[in-house]
């Protein structure tokens, strides 16, 4: 019976059971958590061998320079305009609803070296070469990955045919393979999420009547822009811009949406998303082997958003009231930083620390907002890979190609 149901309501279906469980069976998570760290490691198995093997078999599908300019023009310029989107529709509603007056901070936690972790834009612009690409891709590191992957694959057009024809079908047949092995991890969704899922909610069991009286507001008001930007914005942009139908293309995200909100990874979503736009919506793999592992790397919509409403939050419990100037160095600083933001948990929280410098707010704000940012997470980062999906048909769509959506 179970095998019936479509693959999205099995999840939704994990989900609901993973929350019942880790609310009244707190004691036993531990004996379901595996399922989920199982998961995890499957899902980021595949990340660099799918991210490699597709960008080199998107570039040498594209052809010439010229083509991989423009798709490269046109990627970047989605991202930028997006993320200042959702910077200013933070901005807007942060300033509206003003969440840190009044708001109890009893719930701060300690803060130890966020701002080490935590790189400038040109160290980060300096770290996508990478001096050892084979070290790169032990450490996952994916914008040098994708940085060598596009060389190599642009210069495998460059040689003669002799050569390159015979790089071009093995990437293509890697590519092939790869995406058979996330079918398979797909298939195990349901179990990694209920014990990635379960084991959050018992961590945070004791705490959520307290988290949501506290902290309320601030979590209703990043939650309303996220709606905004995810619900008003993307799909606005997808049907003017892209002439394509939003919620079509919503039902065919539903498994790495799903995905995304339960492990707070959109690195790890990857290989899902990437099978999604293509084999469901109908992008083309030249597309989305460039477009989408681009968008997990410098695209993070949610966490740009998530970033200007958490410093003014901040702002606001502390009394400072800054200045349009000074919002506008935010804005300006969270879309930079937004770019070097790993695919990862919580990432959004560390590289925070150059906005809070950037405009002399203590660093220890950053634990005003520590204990809820797990939940926050989980829906940023759903809107950071519907935000790469969007793009990608939109961009596939302005190079005449004929999808599904």
């Amino acid at each position: 019976m179970l095998n019936r149901i479509q693959l999205h309501w099995q999840i939704l279906i994990a989900l609901v059971l993973s929350v019942f469980f880790g609310v009244f069976f707190t004691d036993y998570v531990e004996y379901v958590s595996w399922m989920g760290t199982l998961f995890l490691r499957a899902l980021s198995m595949l990340i660099v061998p799918l991210i490699f093997s597709s960008i080199v078999s998107g570039v040498t599908g594209l052809g010439s320079g010229k083509n991989l300019g423009r798709m490269t023009a046109k990627t970047i310029g989605y991202y930028l305009t997006t993320s200042l989107f959702a910077i200013v529709t933070g901005l807007l509603l942060v300033n509206l609803i003003r969440p840190g007056i009044g708001a109890d901070v009893g719930l701060s936690n300690n803060v130890v070296d966020l701002a080490v972790s935590a790189d400038t834009f040109g160290q980060t612009l300096l770290k996508i070469i990478p001096t050892n690409i084979i070290e790169s891709m032990a450490r996952a590191d994916l914008p040098s990955i994708i940085f060598f992957a596009i060389l190599f694959g642009f210069f495998t057009t460059r040689v003669s045919p002799e050569y390159s024809r015979p790089i071009t079908d093995f990437f293509n047949a890697v590519f092939g393979v790869m995406m058979k092995i996330t079918l398979f991890v797909i298939k195990f969704a349901p179990l990694g999420i209920f014990g990635i899922v379960s084991v959050v909610v018992a961590e945070n069991s004791e705490n959520l009547i307290g988290l949501a009286s506290s902290m309320g507001i601030y979590m209703l008001t990043v939650v309303a822009a996220l709606a905004i930007h995810g619900l008003f914005t993307l799909p606005m942009l997808m049907k003017t811009v892209g002439n394509a139908n939003p919620l079509k293309h919503a039902r065919n995200m539903s498994v790495p949406l799903l995905t995304a909100f339960s492990t707070s990874s959109s690195s790890a979503t990857l290989p899902l998303t990437i099978q999604s736009v293509e084999f469901k919506s109908g992008v083309s793999n030249k597309t989305t082997s460039f477009v989408l592992p681009l968008g997990a790397t410098i695209n993070m919509d949610g966490t740009a958003l998530y970033q200007c409403i958490a410093v003014l939050f901040i702002a606001q419990v502390y009394g400072v009231d800054l200045s349009i100037l000074e919002q506008l160095i935010v804005m300006i600083t969270a879309l930079v930083a937004s770019i070097g933001a790993a695919g990862i948990p919580m990432a959004g929280v560390v590289i925070m620390s150059i906005i809070l410098s950037a405009v002399g707010l203590p660093l220890e704000g950053i634990g005003l907002i520590l204990a809820v940012d797990r939940p926050l997470d989980m829906i940023r980062t759903s809107i950071n890979v519907w935000s790469d999906s969007c793009g990608a048909v939109i961009i596939a769509k302005s190079e005449g190609e004929v999808t599904n959506v």
